[in-house]
């Protein structure tokens, strides 16, 4: 089987996680190291992908700033998104080439191992066409649960998923969440209590079943990875 890393970084500014990311992504482009999987939990941050519109950021830069909210641009796909205390955020640095070179197929991946996660705390989550990410509740009660938003570069991917476990989701309402006014949700709204470490296990678990992979743990709370 594939190897795979999975580390927990704890708690890691947005700009201090990128670095991470592009220390192993320019180990994989040179076919060196292993993929890994890093899970962060972000300080207050608002980060706009390539595809992005300043106009979703709904304050001002000032009122951030006042407010110990980051502001970054950044290469990932997507539009505006939200990171925060109480989120689980996934990066999958892989080497494509030897799992399968199709971007479609690596995103509906990651949202197979989100919903899958959700369905073991009893949450029913799905797909919405045309729409990337995870999603809870039908028609007008449908809320987007987990951001997606990846960057591949000669086959290595980075970036990956923001999932919200117990988020203050009032920090949404300073932008328009990946353009979409759809409103947006967590386990804990839903009235799931679970901790962090135990839905990063769950997450660690079907990520590894999905893309077949065989995983090593290191970091802060990989006691609970391990079992």
């Amino acid at each position: 089987m594939r190897q795979c890393i999975i580390r927990d970084l704890g708690r890691l500014g947005y700009n201090e996680a990128l670095a991470v990311q592009h220390e192993i992504e320019a180990e994989r482009k040179l076919g060196l190291g292993t993929d890994h999987l890093l899970f962060v939990e972000h300080p207050h941050v608002v980060t706009i992908g390539r595809n992005g519109h300043e106009d979703n950021v709904l304050a001002t830069a000032a009122f951030l700033e006042e407010h110990g909210i980051e502001l970054h641009e950044t290469d990932r796909g997507g539009d505006v998104t939200y990171h925060g205390p109480g989120q689980v955020v996934g990066y999958p640095i892989m080497d494509l080439r030897d799992w399968k070179r199709d971007v479609g197929a690596f995103v509906r991946a990651i949202e197979q191992v989100v919903i899958d996660t959700l369905e073991g705390f009893g949450i029913t989550a799905r797909r919405i066409a045309g729409l990337t990410g995870v999603w809870t509740g039908e028609g007008d009660d449908a809320a987007k649960i987990a951001a997606i938003g990846v960057h591949l570069s000669r086959w290595i991917s980075t970036h990956g998923w923001a999932l919200n476990v117990a988020t203050d989701l009032s920090y949404f309402g300073y932008i328009v969440p990946c353009g979409s006014t759809r409103p947006v949700t967590s386990m804990e709204r839903l009235g799931v209590r679970a901790g962090m470490d135990e839905v990063k296990s769950a997450l660690a678990g079907h990520f590894t079943r999905i893309f077949d992979f065989e995983a090593s743990f290191v970091g802060a709370g990989t006691g609970e990875l391990l079992k």
